[in-house]
């Protein structure tokens, strides 16, 4: 693997998008069973794939996989955990929370909800 420069390779994917009250989701499956590793970037070419509400579309792409060099691996692997823990501190719920963590363990473990 270069230290500096970075290579790129084109190969076969399918792309899934789903628009179901179940599940909201895109997926992106190489065909020939290439790994993307940390620091690599990936580029789907072709149309956008857009599902109306109701709907699952899998369509079949040409992705262009731009591997990282040595140096960004490296550095992208040391700084991973950080910009992880920056994602922590959001939620995703619709529910506003003004308890403690402490009332929210004793109401679960009561089956209620914090008061």
């Amino acid at each position: 693997m270069p230290l500096f420069t970075k290579q790129k390779e084109e190969v076969p994917c399918t792309v899934e998008v789903s628009h179901r009250f179940e599940s909201l989701h895109a997926h992106v499956r190489f065909d020939n069973g290439a790994v993307v590793h940390p620091g690599d970037e990936v580029l789907v070419h072709g149309a956008p794939v857009l599902a109306a509400y109701g709907e699952v579309i899998v369509a079949q792409r040409i992705a262009t996989i731009t591997r990282a060099s040595a140096l960004e691996r490296w550095w992208t692997r040391l700084t991973g955990d950080l910009d992880f823990m920056e994602l922590c501190e959001f939620s995703f719920s619709d529910e506003l929370d003004n308890h403690t963590p402490t009332q929210n363990a004793r109401a679960r473990q009561a089956g209620g909800v914090a008061a």
